[in-house]
């Protein structure tokens, strides 16, 4: 059986709900950012702790569409360290900015 006539499965269409699940949190933080600074009074870390984790999440989408749309082939590529990285560290960083602006 060649690669053309591989059956994936389920497997690239669950990996595409499981990225488009974890955009949606990311979202959700981010948004509750933008609410925690306008509800908690706009100070200047609040600020820059709102600015900072929308670059992450900005960032965490542009990974996480370019894996969307690598998982379209019948046998899509593993994801490259780079982008791993990057995905983990917006996320780590969205809960440090998180935690930033409770205080």
């Amino acid at each position: 059986m060649t690669a053309e006539e591989r059956d994936p499965g389920l497997q690239p269409e669950r990996t595409r709900l499981a990225w488009r699940r974890t955009t949606l949190s990311c979202t959700v933080a981010a948004v509750l950012a933008v609410r925690q600074t306008l509800h908690g009074g706009a100070t200047s870390a609040g600020v820059v702790a709102l600015s900072l984790s929308g670059t992450a999440w900005l960032a965490f989408l542009w990974v996480a569409n370019r894996r969307v749309q690598s998982m379209g082939g019948a046998r899509p590529q593993p994801m490259g360290a780079a982008g791993a990285v990057t995905a983990a560290a917006c996320v780590v960083a969205l809960a440090v900015f998180a935690a930033f602006m409770l205080f």
